[in-house]
């Protein structure tokens, strides 16, 4: 039976490996998410055969509510509301390290029972390690999913709140350290304590135009301490799943802060979302068009690119969009769509978005691969994007977003915005591009803009 169980363990890490290869390309993500998904599967059933366990009926209902849960939050989360369960199911993740390194802890002292279930050295500390770990990305998490939400509105910024967050941190280690050579309730109440408080002040901070380096980081840092409590458990299906996820959380965090130009010191140690806007004034106005107008510029256009943002999440406007797109290609205008790496929520949200509505995939370029055609194209269409299209990036040196990287938009020969008002992007900074001489505004509903765009160029004949 343990010869099967450990073929099975090997099995679904494969499996993981797989499914994981394939998630790197939009054209085989959903076969390696089915493939993921029959290791875990084969994972979990392997483990009722693991010797010693005998707490079926918990295991079976917590297995059963969470899969309900799941299936029901699948089924009614609108895309726009995608981030946050993200983040939210990342959070589960860490809490779930956190609560087995808890467990693990508690029998190896002994605490609240008379017997005590002996643990190396070894596997004492790595269960520490794993549930700190695990509790800093379960609170952390939980504030991504508030903010996000919009159950804090607020970005809390506390006078010394590096110094706090390190005193709490060192606190933390320190507990860790108190349990491991002197194990019991206290240490590992105050150990507990102080790394699910050290989640929450590290989060708090943070503003929202930061979320998708935050929710990448927390990623890793769950898989991490999901691979570290394989080792204390000695399971080899979370060992590799959990160093899986969280290598590739890495390089995705690494490639989010590469794409706000932050160094990963500077996400891991820094209040990166502590910065202020510094107000620049813009000389000119913002120009106005009509649907109509809009519409003749792109029906008559050799090529188009669509720019999407978090704005056409919030409109829900990718169908109509995608419809657009199609009614241009049918009159032989060339369109593509241009993803910035930190357009929306998190990472990949407008890939997410754009594939829900069926945009074909080699339609979709991202940021390096377009940025050179923009000079080349007569329409660019920026719709709810406004930071990763802001030139500002390249030229003021005061801005909080200097240096960052963007979709060279500015450079086309015309630019439409569709936009419902003349708010700025989160980084409190005003764009540039939208008051160029080449760049007319189409405010409204992104939904309702491209419904009135393809109206108008159905018109035209």
């Amino acid at each position: 039976m343990y010869t099967l169980i450990q073929a099975s363990y090997f099995a679904s890490a494969i499996l993981f490996i797989l499914g994981l290869k394939k998630m790197s390309s939009p054209v085989t993500a959903r076969t390696g998410i089915m493939w993921a998904g029959v290791g875990m599967v084969a994972a979990t059933i392997a483990t009722f055969g693991y010797p010693g366990l005998n707490n079926f009926g918990l295991m079976i209902s917590a297995i059963v509510i969470g899969s309900l849960i799941a299936w029901y939050a699948g089924r009614v989360v609108t895309m726009t509301a995608m981030p946050q369960m993200v983040a939210i199911y990342n959070g589960m993740g860490g809490g779930a390290a956190g609560a087995i390194g808890a467990v693990e802890l508690i029998r190896a002292y002994g605490i609240g029972s008379d017997s005590v279930h002996a643990l190396p050295p070894t596997a004492v500390a790595l269960a520490l390690l794993g549930a700190l770990i695990g509790s800093v990305s379960f609170t952390g998490s939980i504030v991504a999913f508030a903010k996000l939400q919009g159950l804090i509105r607020t970005t809390l910024r506390i006078p010394g709140g590096q110094a706090i967050n390190l005193i709490v941190f060192i606190f933390a280690l320190a507990m860790g350290l108190w349990a491991l050579n002197q194990g019991g309730a206290m240490q590992l109440g105050l150990f507990f304590a102080a790394a699910l408080l050290f989640g929450l002040l590290m989060t708090l901070p943070i503003g929202g135009a930061d979320m998708p380096v935050v929710i990448s980081l927390f990623n890793a840092l769950t898989g991490l301490a999901v691979g570290i409590e394989g080792f204390v458990l000695q399971n080899p299906a979370l060992i590799i799943a959990g160093t899986v996820v969280g290598a590739a959380g890495t390089l995705l965090t690494q490639l989010m802060a590469k794409a706000m130009n932050r160094s990963l010191a500077n996400v891991l140690f820094k209040s990166f979302g502590a910065h202020e806007a510094k107000a620049s004034e813009i000389a000119g106005e913002q120009k106005p068009i009509e649907a109509q107008d809009a519409a003749i510029m792109l029906a008559y256009a050799d090529k188009v690119i669509i720019i999407p943002g978090y704005g056409l999440a919030v409109a829900q406007a990718q169908h109509k969009v995608w419809e657009l797109a199609k009614l241009l290609k049918d009159r032989g205008v060339a369109v593509k769509f241009a993803i910035h790496p930190v357009a929306g929520r998190m990472p990949g949200h407008m890939n997410v978005l754009l594939a829900e509505a069926g945009v074909s995939y080699d339609l979709i370029a991202d940021m390096e691969e377009i940025n050179p055609e923009f000079e080349n194209t007569d329409v660019s269409v920026v719709i709810g994007a406004n930071d990763v299209v802001n030139p500002a990036a390249r030229t003021e040196t005061s801005s909080p977003i200097y240096g960052m990287p963007i979709l060279n938009v500015d450079r086309s020969k015309n630019v439409i915005v569709i936009k419902r008002g003349q708010g700025k992007g989160f980084s409190g900074v005003e764009n540039a591009l939208f008051y160029g001489d080449h760049t007319r505004m189409l405010y409204g509903d992104g939904q309702q803009m491209a419904a009135s765009l393809i109206t108008n160029i159905k018109e035209l004949g």
